[in-house]
């Protein structure tokens, strides 16, 4: 199903946000993606990109995730098998990791191996949820940024509504860090699997340049 960006639905995204701010981004990039909102295995399997979105708790998204009946086998056949380009989004990113520690411990997909901790600010005034705006620190490598966080202009900002983040066990994993209290994930990469913790749909100009980036990129 080449050129369809498979947005799914498993009962724990802001899904019309986002299937919004991607429709635009393709159009403003002239990529001719559809976007598709979708709980069918066989259509993840068959599509040229996948975005994962999530709120909530990490072990209710993973929850709802495994109730699909092949879902995740057919998450692991195009992304992991395949190289399908992946987006993750807040905790469609989290998701990401090796495992959760909300209520208890919950196994991730393991695909960023690292582990998703509760925000601990060194500055104990800044409230949790870390929400609102917040300026991020893009990593360079070989003095350029991911290719996702391309073109942003100078002290990009992206919108952030969370409490938890992913802490990656390699670094280089990690290609932008928000200030609160500390450097907190902002966002992870590694090969064609890529996520944020803030929310491209919400954070204006600069998120709909990281999805045209992402509707155009080649890992």
């Amino acid at each position: 199903m080449a050129g369809t960006v498979a947005l799914i639905d498993y009962g724990s995204g802001n899904l019309r946000s986002a299937e919004k701010a991607l429709a635009r981004a393709s159009l403003e990039g002239a990529t001719g993606h559809t976007i598709v909102v979708t709980d069918k295995p066989d259509v993840v399997s068959r599509a040229e990109r996948i975005v994962l979105p999530g709120v909530g708790a990490f072990a209710d998204c993973m929850a709802g995730l495994s109730k699909i009946a092949g879902m995740i086998e057919a998450l692991g056949g195009a992304v992991r098998d395949r190289g399908v380009p992946f987006l993750g989004i807040c905790v469609g990113m989290q998701l990401l990791a090796t495992v959760g520690r909300e209520f208890g411990d919950t196994k991730g997909l393991g695909w960023i191996e690292g582990d998703v901790v509760r925000l601990s600010p060194a500055d104990r005034s800044l409230k949790i949820p870390h929400m609102g705006w917040n300026e991020l620190e893009i990593a360079q490598k070989h003095s350029l940024a991911h290719p996702l966080l391309e073109g942003l202009g100078e002290n990009p900002h992206g919108y952030f509504v969370h409490s938890f983040e992913l802490r990656a066990s390699h670094p280089s994993d990690v290609i932008a860090t928000a200030d609160y209290g500390g450097a907190v994930t902002a966002a992870v990469a590694r090969g064609n699997i890529a996520g944020t913790q803030f929310h491209p749909e919400k954070s204006q100009a600069v998120g709909l340049r990281i999805l045209r980036n992402f509707l155009g990129w080649t890992p």
